[in-house]
């Protein structure tokens, strides 16, 4: 049973999206889910009792959240560059609604992990990238990190452009590249199996973000499993089994 959930506003839209709580105490992780998923998706496709032994002793507490990705990245009859407009309140319903109520929960402003798998991951990665003040750890379990490979039509702007890590990553510099490289640290987790080629490219994607991060010096790890390990949750659930313990 989750500890806590609620609904919140998304701002400037007549929905609500929802977060799921699951542990007492230690070290906050907001979790994505799978693409078009949901908060309750954790549990559900056994990410939960893959780290529940960490749960229970109080190492981590996860905040799982709903995706909006029906209206925004999955929406593929809507332009890119509209797709990232309506990104942007996705964000800013996790920096204004998610992040205050995880705040409440745990007494203070948290230190976040962030994790997700497959779209999931582009978010974890894309919001600590966005705020690495609150989130200087990322964890992408076989991600695509590039938007405009997602069924991408219709000119592309500003919008998409700071919405794309592979497209501003190579940009950065001074002071805040800086910044970045002191704050942030990046796992990148991929496997070599089905699904993983085509048709999510997540392994391709994951090596050359991984490149464009070693080519700016910003922390990170890139771990690719074997051709056994597919895009699918049984092989997430070992691989977060695996790295989680390290960072609680």
């Amino acid at each position: 049973m989750p500890h806590a959930e609620v609904s919140l506003q998304v701002p400037g839209l007549d929905t609500e999206l929802s977060v799921v709580r699951h542990g007492h105490w230690g070290r906050p992780l907001l979790a994505f889910p799978s693409e078009g998923g949901s908060a309750v998706d954790f549990e559900g496709h056994g990410m939960l009792d893959a780290v529940r032994d960490l749960v229970d002793a109080g190492r981590v507490s996860v905040f799982a959240v709903d995706s909006l990705d029906g209206w925004t990245w999955a929406a593929r009859d809507v332009p890119t560059e509209e797709r990232a407009n309506r990104h942007a309140c996705y964000q800013a319903w996790l920096e204004e609604a998610v992040i205050p109520w995880i705040a409440e929960e745990v007494g203070g402003p948290p230190e976040l992990m962030t994790f997700g798998v497959s779209l999931g991951a582009y978010h974890a990665v894309q919001f600590a990238f966005q705020r690495a003040d609150l989130a200087p750890l990322a964890l992408g379990f076989s991600g695509n990190y590039d938007p405009t490979t997602w069924n991408s039509w219709g000119e592309v702007g500003d919008a998409t452009y700071f919405a794309n890590p592979t497209a501003y990553v190579p940009g950065l510099h001074g002071d805040h590249l800086d910044w970045l490289r002191e704050r942030l640290s990046v796992l990148l987790v991929v496997g070599e199996g089905p699904f993983e080629v085509s048709p999510t490219q997540a392994l391709p994607s994951t090596r050359h973000f991984a490149g464009l991060l070693g080519e700016k010096g910003i922390r990170h790890e890139l771990d690719v499993w074997g051709h056994d390990s597919a895009h699918d949750w049984p092989w997430w659930q070992r691989q977060l089994a695996h790295h989680l313990p390290r960072f609680v």
